[in-house]
């Protein structure tokens, strides 16, 4: 397998399916293109990217390409026997595919405000109102699988998983905006950061000689 990633300082979906290439256990290819360079145009009409018109992650397995992180998620779970994803109790199961895909499709404002940046910690400010709301609902999602479903464990569902994948870049702009949260979220988000596949790409991105301007500002 061959992914096709963005700057790993910058590049949130990039993140996800590199953290579900490393869950899947399988052997993979990293291929770092750095975003918005003088070549990038140029690049992101080469073959390799024709099918996600341009855009990463983007995997290749022989003949077979995946674009989409969430898609990544789903393609590698059936690859391996669908027992490194998603948890085994069909509720559980049910509530972490929700809560990935409801993370697929929204909080915007977070998104678009707060850019992901994980070289970066920046002083607390007091964040718009949609960007709370934001805040807010993950910190409901967050609670709600802690309590139902996270057991002894130190994720949402108990295991590192695919909607651990999924919020993953959220912690770290969470971190990096000094934004607020619950009182129970630090203990999460730590164990998230402090997850080994995390502290590799972290490395990865802190020995990046790329700087892109418009993700180096505290506010977005």
């Amino acid at each position: 397998m061959k992914l096709y990633i963005g700057n790993k300082a910058y590049s949130s979906w990039s993140l996800r399916g590199w953290l579900a290439c490393k869950q899947s256990g399988l052997p993979f290819e990293e291929v770092v293109v750095p975003l918005y360079d003088q070549d990038w145009e140029q690049r992101r009409e080469g073959d390799e990217f024709a099918p996600s018109s341009g855009k990463v992650p983007i995997l290749w397995d022989g003949d077979a390409v995946v674009w989409d992180s969430l898609a990544i998620v789903e393609y590698l779970n059936d690859k391996t026997g669908n027992t490194r994803f998603w948890p085994e109790d069909p509720a559980a199961r049910a509530m972490a595919r929700s809560m990935a895909a409801e993370m697929h499709s929204s909080f915007a404002a977070l998104r678009r405000k707060h850019s992901m940046n994980v070289r970066q910690v920046y002083p607390p400010k007091t964040p718009d109102t949609d960007v709370i709301q934001d805040i807010g609902r993950i910190m409901e999602l967050w609670a709600q699988a802690r309590a139902r479903f996270g057991g002894e464990g130190r994720f949402l569902f108990g295991e590192f998983g695919a909607a651990d994948i999924m919020f993953a870049p959220v912690v770290t702009r969470l971190v990096t905006y000094s934004l607020p949260v619950a009182r129970f979220a630090p203990a999460y988000m730590n164990a998230v950061l402090q997850h080994p596949f995390m502290q590799d790409w972290i490395a990865g991105a802190q020995e990046e000689d790329w700087v892109i301007q418009q993700f180096e500002a505290d506010t977005v």
